[in-house]
């Protein structure tokens, strides 16, 4: 009797597997790095989305809409990356210019 129950277990694990997988996986080292998700729609469409917000990513101006499992994967992966590149760059910057006022005043905010 305890085999149904096993069943059961391994049928829900497998279902929240998959929709973690939907959301795109495990969470990139910044979360401003995993902005994009995928998910399957009622007519077994997939769309990726802005996973903060919920709303259809665009790409050339076209909802990313209406896609295979693996055009909905390829266009999840593709944003979510040139979103780390955006961040990696921005967080450099702001490191440099953090660098390079430190090194502007002393320890009391003048100029030194």
């Amino acid at each position: 009797m305890d085999a149904p129950r096993h069943d059961r277990a391994g049928a829900r694990q497998s279902l929240a597997l998959g929709a973690w997988e939907n959301e795109g996986g495990a969470p990139a080292i910044a979360i401003l790095d995993h902005q994009f998700g995928r998910r399957i729609e009622s007519d077994r469409s997939w769309t990726v989305y802005h996973v903060f917000t919920g709303v259809p990513a665009r790409r050339g101006g076209k909802p990313m809409t209406g896609l295979s499992r693996a055009e909905a994967t390829d266009g999840m992966v593709s944003l979510n990356r040139l979103d780390a590149r955006v961040n990696a760059r921005r967080r450099r910057e702001r490191d440099r210019s953090t660098t390079a006022c430190a090194g502007t005043s002393d320890d009391k905010g003048r100029p030194s």
